[in-house]
């Protein structure tokens, strides 16, 4: 039959004959066919060979809930264990420091004026090994903060069901499920800030330190570490404040009363409350027995005969400035390479702003919290040169350490647009300069003025003065971009990272209350850098000094142009005169800048504002994000504000605002009272007055300044050894010679 074929295709001229490509062609689909489906075939060959082999092992019945059941723990402990994972990751990268020395800094501080206002660190020399402590303080401690420290990996599941148990009955928090460990974790890498993320990152990084310490070494740093109030840290600080003897020295009375401190220091701290701290003496007492660690008859006598502390007043030591300055104490020894771990540290605090921050902050909470609904505040007071002058990280250190002026990223709001606004004025725009307050939408993003209505062809000095939501984003849109704007809130100090989102201008990138500070300290300045530090000088125990500001740092930067800086202030002191900022005008006509911010559904409010002598940045919310009471940084921050910077002001010589009219106020007449500011609704403010105690006047300061500077620019007296050597001479006339 081929045969015949082949005789018929010869005869077929060539020109019609089928090409051998066509055919070629025809072969490769035919085997890409054959190939795709004896695959598809043998596909379905293993998976029935394989459906086949696992039917011996399929269950029915009651075993196949188990087994559903435990596959789907399987997947979604996988899962969740993948999540947890990468939501701990950030806390190991703690861990990559140098974090056993973190605290192997013995400091002591000094407020400006060369007082002792506190100390950080571990005192080396006075530090006691586990093993000599009182084997009743460990049990006191072990039995009120951990019962089962030597039976857990870091994270005790079975105290932590008995603590929600408790809790569950009592229809509240009575009981804490944290472990020891836990408790180590939290003061050693992470913050107290109350939220999920830092749950897990504290639970793993117990399993951390149990995989790398000892149970011995864990209590050791945990006992050394811990806040005990009164400006101390660690037990033995602690027996030194309260009973003036050594940890080696304390009684069972004693111990269980330094044991009911780690629980709330400040409630229970025996100077402030002796009452409360011996009832809570008295619960750890009860504990011991309780945990099986003691008998009855053996805590009796420490029942009937409880500690007595020294008699001495209140210390109220600065603790969150403290831990930001035993932060920077630490950063600058590093950077500067100074070998001395023990140092005394002259730092820029003043003590009598300090108290007045404080009162300033916890008056405004206590007369106006509830009714706005906030809990919390926060404040720094920065003087003309940076020197930080007083802090506030909080309402109660002794509740909470973390430092919510330094630490707490929150969004600023509207006191943002400073920056939006000071690249505007380096481009050339001007406070005259006009643009148009209109519906405005950027990549699908319609922001709206806080009042929903629009003024249309608007300056820009009023932009800023009522806070215009639409100009900074149509400024950012079309003419400066997002980029410039986080540069120059670089620039001018902000350390925390800006986002560079469209959202960007109105606020939305979260700063700190420091950051802020630092950066409108630049407008008082005259545009240069405003230098903030709380460092004034660090000094060896021999007297030689590591560190001086003025001498090691370098001068400040300009990163304003005067042009800038000058139509920048000539809108801010416009703001607490008939802005959003009129709470915040002080008495005296003293001229004062600043802007005010208030976050979406009022989760913030700030007032960041100015003099000639000072700049303060205040903040009130809530640690939690809850909503505010339709707070504003109108409201409260401005009054908090004003209240600071009028006694701040008083009895010394103001300042000028640089680049403006009119700087100074004019001179009240001798004896006039200044009445009683009125609010927006036309009561008088509720906020008395405070009184700054005069001691010199500016015109003897000046003086005493003058005489000083002599003193230093003066010839250093001559060696004594030396003259008297030169007396005793034989030759007169090396004697003459010798004299002046």
């Amino acid at each position: 039959m081929r045969g015949k074929q082949s005789k018929v295709q010869d005869q077929i001229p060539p020109e019609k004959r089928p090409r051998r490509k066509r055919h070629l062609l025809l072969r490769i689909d035919s085997w890409i066919d054959s190939t795709i489906w004896n695959a598809g075939f043998r596909a379905a060959e293993i998976w029935e060979d394989t459906t086949i082999f696992f039917r011996r092992f399929r269950v029915r019945g009651w075993k196949r809930g188990v087994f559903e059941i435990a596959g789907e723990a399987a997947t979604l402990g996988t899962a969740g264990s993948v999540v947890l994972l990468a939501l701990a990751l950030p806390a190991f990268e703690e861990t990559k420091d140098d974090w056993r020395n973190r605290g192997d800094y013995a400091v002591t501080f000094l407020d400006r004026y060369g007082n002792t206002i506190g100390h950080r660190g571990i005192i080396h020399e006075d530090a006691v090994p586990i093993d000599e402590l009182p084997d009743h303080l460990i049990k006191a401690v072990l039995a009120t903060e951990d019962r089962r420290f030597f039976e857990h990996f870091g994270i005790d599941f079975f105290g932590l069901a008995r603590a929600m148990t408790e809790n569950a009955k009592a229809g509240g928090v009575v009981q804490g499920g944290s472990t020891l460990t836990q408790q180590l974790a939290k003061n050693l890498f992470l913050t107290n800030e109350r939220s999920i993320e830092r749950k897990i990152k504290e639970a793993y990084l117990a399993v951390w330190l149990e995989a790398n310490l000892s149970k011995k070494e864990i209590l050791r740093l945990y006992l050394d570490r811990a806040y005990m109030g009164g400006g101390t840290f660690g037990a033995a600080a602690a027996a030194q404040f309260y009973f003036g003897k050594s940890i080696t020295d304390v009684d069972l009375a004693e111990s269980a009363m330094l044991a009911g401190l780690f629980k709330a220091p400040a409630k229970y701290a025996p100077h402030v409350n002796l009452p409360a701290a011996r009832a809570r003496a008295n619960e750890v007492l009860s504990n011991l027995v309780q945990g099986g660690m003691m008998t009855e008859g053996q805590v009796i006598a420490a029942r009937r005969n409880p500690a007595t502390v020294i008699d001495r007043a209140q210390v109220e030591a600065p603790d969150f400035f403290l831990d930001w300055a035993f932060d920077e104490v630490q950063r600058i020894a590093k950077l500067r390479g100074v070998p001395e771990h023990s140092l005394i540290v002259r730092t820029t605090i003043d003590m009598g702003l300090q108290k007045a921050a404080e009162e300033s902050v916890e008056t405004s909470l206590r007369e106006y919290g509830e009714g706005y609904h906030v809990k919390q505040g926060a404040l720094v007071l920065v003087e003309s040169g940076g020197a930080v002058r007083a802090m506030v990280g909080g309402r109660d250190y002794g509740e909470s350490q973390f430092n919510r002026a330094t630490r707490a990223l929150r969004q600023p709001g509207s006191s943002f647009k400073v920056y939006t606004y000071s690249v505007a004025m380096e481009k050339g725009f001007t406070p005259e300069s006009t643009t148009i307050d209109a519906p405005i939408t950027w990549r699908g993003w319609s922001p709206q003025n806080y009042a929903r209505k629009y003024a249309g062809k608007i300056t820009l000095m009023s932009a800023l003065a009522r806070s215009i939501n639409t100009v900074p984003v149509r400024l950012a849109r079309d003419e400066l971009g997002t980029e410039p704007i986080a540069a120059m809130a670089k620039a001018m100090g902000v350390e925390t990272p800006i986002r560079t989102d469209k959202t960007m201008p109105l606020g939305t990138s979260e700063v700190t209350v420091l950051d802020q500070a630092t950066a409108y300290a630049v407008f008082p300045a005259g545009g240069l850098q405003s230098r903030r530090h709380g460092i004034a000088q660090m000094i060896g125990y021999d007297g030689r000094i590591v560190y001086d500001f003025g001498r090691d740092e370098a001068p400040p930067e300009r990163v304003l142009s005067e042009q800038a800086m000058s139509s920048m202030n000539r809108i801010l002191v416009t703001i607490p005169v008939s802005g959003t900022a009129r709470k915040a005008a002080l008495d005296n006509g003293i001229v004062t800048g600043g802007k005010t911010g208030t976050t979406q559904a009022y989760r913030d409010a700030w007032f960041i504002g100015f003099t000639g002598n000072y700049t303060c940045a205040v903040w009130f919310g809530n640690d939690d994000y809850t909503s505010t009471n339709e707070m504003t940084g109108g409201s409260l921050p401005a009054m908090t504000f004003k209240r600071l910077m009028d006694y701040a002001h008083q009895g010394i010589e103001l300042k000028p605002i640089p680049g403006i009219e009119n700087p100074l106020p004019g001179k009240p007449p001798e004896g006039e009272a200044v009445a009683a500011k009125k609010t927006e609704d036309g009561s008088e403010s509720g906020l008395p007055p405070l009184v700054r105690p005069r001691s010199l006047s500016s015109d003897s300061t000046r003086l005493l300044r003058a005489i000083s500077n002599q003193f230093k620019d003066a010839a250093p007296l001559p060696d004594p050894q030396k003259v008297a050597a030169i007396e005793q001479a034989p030759d007169v006339s090396i004697r003459k010679a010798s004299r002046p």
